[in-house]
């Protein structure tokens, strides 16, 4: 038998589990749309030591062990917390998966870290794939999907190499720990990265639907924080795509080996409309 583990409001009534996962997506659809979200993004450049320009970006950028270094030219400028920034800049060293955005005219320009390389991202509000957003598809929500779970904690965090979605790049996680569950009486696990926020868990994973209904590469999961006996709830309800599922300009981190389930999760976020023609699946 699964280890199905139904919250309290879906029990209580089947109408709040739908309407409170109906608020969630609604918001969740309004972040991924945001004016500067990643439907925004309309470029990607890699920074090298040769300095060079780009069509899309003001001045002329080269990075090395310092970071990111920019030179505007004669009327170019950038908007670096709320002040003009005119001739060179240096940015210093950024961290792994970490960024700064700052204003160019009409937009604004991602200046980031990833897979050990700095890159460049304009993101404008105009861009087609930001203004003909249309939505994602999902699964209806089912509260068959929330499982209960437990958070196995390793003795130390394992620096974790998973692929990417631009070819040739990785990226390292630690990996906290693991958690175990079971659907229909099978039982899983998935290795666990940390959170956006403090104790949370994330599990990048794949299924038996993926290149089917949902997005071939990868989906992900948010996990509350596990309680003193490490137990956590899996809402696969929830499960979203991330950026590379709409464009070609995501690095976006695949999921480790282990974390390919051999079950149909049909919950969560299906193939977003803008991939159909790549990728054609079942539309129901």
């Amino acid at each position: 038998m699964s280890n199905v583990a139904v919250s309290s409001t879906a029990t209580d009534s089947p109408v709040a589990f739908t309407e409170e996962w109906q608020e969630w997506h609604r918001l969740h659809e309004e972040a991924r749309a945001d004016r500067h979200g990643f439907l925004a993004v309309s470029g990607l450049h890699w920074l090298t030591p040769r300095p060079q320009r780009f069509p899309d970006v003001p001045g002329e950028w080269h990075t090395g062990e310092d970071g990111p270094v920019v030179a505007l030219g004669d009327g170019e400028e950038l908007i670096i917390d709320g002040q003009q920034v005119r001739g060179r800049h240096e940015f210093g060293s950024i961290a792994e998966r970490a960024g700064v955005t700052v204003g160019i005219e009409g937009a604004v320009l991602e200046v980031a870290r990833r897979g050990g390389h700095d890159i460049l991202r304009p993101r404008r509000p105009e861009h087609p794939l930001r203004v003909h957003y249309r939505g994602t598809p999902t699964y209806p929500p089912q509260p068959r999907w929330v499982l209960s779970g437990r958070f196995v904690r390793f003795d130390s965090p394992r620096p974790t190499t998973v692929g990417a979605a631009v070819e040739g790049l990785t990226h390292v996680y630690d990996a906290p720990g693991r958690i175990e569950f079971a659907v229909d009486g099978v039982p899983l696990s998935l290795t666990a990265f940390n959170g956006a926020t403090p104790g949370s868990l994330s599990v990048l994973f794949t299924d038996s639907t993926s290149g089917v209904t949902t997005y071939p590469a990868n989906r992900s999961l948010t996990v509350g924080a596990p309680d003193e006996q490490g137990r956590v709830t899996l809402d696969f309800n929830r499960a979203t795509n991330l950026p590379c599922a709409y464009t070609d300009f995501a690095t976006c981190p695949l999921p480790p080996a282990e974390n390919r389930l051999p079950v149909a999760v049909e919950a969560g976020e299906k193939t977003p409309y803008e991939r159909l023609a790549d990728h054609p699946v079942d539309r129901s």
